[in-house]
């Protein structure tokens, strides 16, 4: 099989697993004592196809033991019903939360799994009844089956992101609260936080939040810290991911490595202030 680059393999993540938990996160597995800045987010914080993803790059620039959390395509729920992921967030000095999308957890419309969020289950007998011409039985993610519907129709559309974006402020009001740490919220994205839920709502992460939504839950966290990736990060692309060739289009829709690395420059004083205060 050919790689990226010549000799290459594609990235060992050392897998492991803290507690209890289902979730098999970044590894090598760190110890739980001393000081530590906790990392929750999805596959931008997890660092896929990335040899050194933001939270090592902050650990290097300061010096902090920062421990990754990171769960490719993580929603809400894949945190906030796993209490070995919320033990270990409480005992960090800072938890770092990457703002998630609001497609890829359960809802009044439709069920997802509870640890890959972004995998649809099923529908409810009210999206059902609001879509009654489609089958629903040929989706398996949720951006797929949400897609379809917007081209369906956009009215209708609009109650299931309505009720998306209501159950996102709810469950991260939810997980905020059971966190029992300081929390910073890192909004991780290719698209700066906007006032409407308009283009690109489904094409980049996190799909269907708003700046108003963010703002609501400025009271509950220490800050929020903006790592909108720059032009410059955008256009280097893929360019140093390590991956097969298989796996080159996934990666290309992905944050590369120089986003990562704007991310740890802007947050690494955050962390020293907050681990070390």
């Amino acid at each position: 099989m050919a790689y990226e680059r010549q000799g290459e393999t594609p990235l060992d993540y050392m897998p492991c697993r803290y507690g209890m938990s289902k979730l098999l996160f970044r590894g090598p597995r760190r110890s739980l004592s001393g000081r530590y800045a906790a990392f929750l987010g999805g596959t931008e914080t997890y660092g896929k196809f990335i040899a050194r993803p933001f939270p090592s790059l902050i650990e290097t620039r300061t010096g902090v033991k920062c421990i990754n959390f990171g769960w490719p395509n993580a929603g809400i729920d894949a945190f906030l019903h796993d209490p070995d992921v919320l033990s270990a967030a409480a005992g960090a000095r800072a938890v770092v939360l990457q703002v998630p999308p609001a497609q890829n957890m359960s809802n009044r419309f439709y069920r997802v799994h509870p640890r890959r969020n972004d995998r649809f289950v099923e529908a409810s007998p009210m999206l059902r009844a609001i879509f009654n011409e489609v089958d629903f039985t040929e989706f398996h993610f949720t951006r797929h089956m949400l897609s379809r519907l917007r081209e369906q129709s956009l009215d209708r559309f609009a109650l299931v992101r309505d009720e998306l974006q209501a159950a996102w402020l709810a469950r991260m009001r939810l997980l905020i609260e059971r966190i029992n740490a300081p929390v910073v919220l890192l909004w991780l994205s290719a698209h700066e936080m906007r006032r409407d839920a308009g283009m690109p709502d489904l094409i980049e992460d996190p799909a269907f939040v708003t700046r108003g939504m963010i703002k609501a839950l400025m009271p509950m966290v220490r800050s929020v810290v903006d790592a909108t990736a720059s032009a410059e990060a955008m256009q280097a692309g893929a360019q140093g991911m390590v991956h097969s060739d298989f796996e080159a289009t996934v990666a290309s829709e992905l944050l590369g490595p120089q986003v990562h690395q704007e991310t740890a420059a802007r947050f690494g004083p955050v962390i020293e202030e907050l681990v070390n205060a």
